[in-house]
């Protein structure tokens, strides 16, 4: 079961990925995590193609749907909001921008792609009438999502309006945490924009990352961050075929 809450307002909730054939994406993250996925279902409202979810022991872990023509994949991260009308309208008065949508409603939920006041974007998500709770903090299940920004102060004043999230930053590292309520519900790094792009990146845990990144490489995929290790952890960042990536992380054993 999550230790981590995804239920409430100003929550990182979900996370999913878009992918140019989402079947090829099934065959590659289906192995790789041990996924089974649901028939396909239609998009949100307003975009096209098929959506299907990732379950895990029968569990909601994630989704894969068809992104729009000409998109790069890309893996998404969710923030949960009661209404996203109003929570557009916060974004804008803090410094983001409404990129698409909203898509959706009723009860299939909506949910709309917001650009922060740095640039980078992330979803809106209300949840519709049917809201399963994602499993999470599980090895093979989403772990963290972190933002990677050129301007943390910035993004701090952001988040912080939106979402009521305070930076805490961690001694000695090269990054801080976002706590809501005193529950840590993301990472922020700086990056130069150049070496590693600004983006939110999302981060799978594993039972063991180097069989993890070798499984990837033998189905397809790249290695973008060969295994290493951090206090705490072992950390890799691995490429789909199609070209999304995730990190994953184990326990430093």
């Amino acid at each position: 079961m999550t230790t981590r809450d995804t239920r409430t307002a100003g929550a990182p909730c979900r996370v999913e990925t878009f992918q140019p054939d989402p079947r090829a994406a099934m065959e590659f993250y289906g192995p790789l995590f041990g996924w089974s996925f649901d028939d396909p279902a239609p998009m949100p409202a307003g975009l096209e193609g098929n959506y299907y979810a990732a379950r895990l022991h029968g569990r909601l872990v994630s989704g894969i749907g068809q992104a729009p023509a000409l998109s790069r994949p890309t893996w998404n991260t969710h923030v949960r909001v009661d209404d996203v009308g109003p929570a557009l309208a916060r974004a804008e008065h803090a410094g983001g921008i409404l990129l698409a949508g909203p898509f959706g409603g009723g009860t299939a939920g909506s949910l709309a792609v917001v650009a922060d006041a740095t640039g980078v974007p992330f979803c809106l998500w209300q949840a519709g009438g049917s809201d399963d709770a994602v499993l999470a903090d599980e090895p093979n299940t989403w772990a963290m999502s972190s933002l990677h920004t050129t301007d943390v102060g910035k993004a701090q004043a952001f988040y912080g309006t939106m979402f009521d999230w305070e930076l805490e930053p961690v001694p000695d590292a090269p990054f801080a945490l976002w706590r809501r309520s005193g529950q840590v519900v993301a990472v922020v790094t700086a990056t130069d924009g150049v070496a590693v792009p600004p983006h939110w990146s999302v981060n799978f845990a594993v039972r063991d990352t180097d069989s993890v990144a070798r499984h990837a490489e033998e189905l397809g995929g790249s290695i973008l961050m060969a295994p290493m290790n951090t206090p705490g952890f072992r950390n890799a960042v691995i490429g789909d075929p199609q070209g999304g990536f995730i990190a994953v992380s184990a326990p430093a054993s």
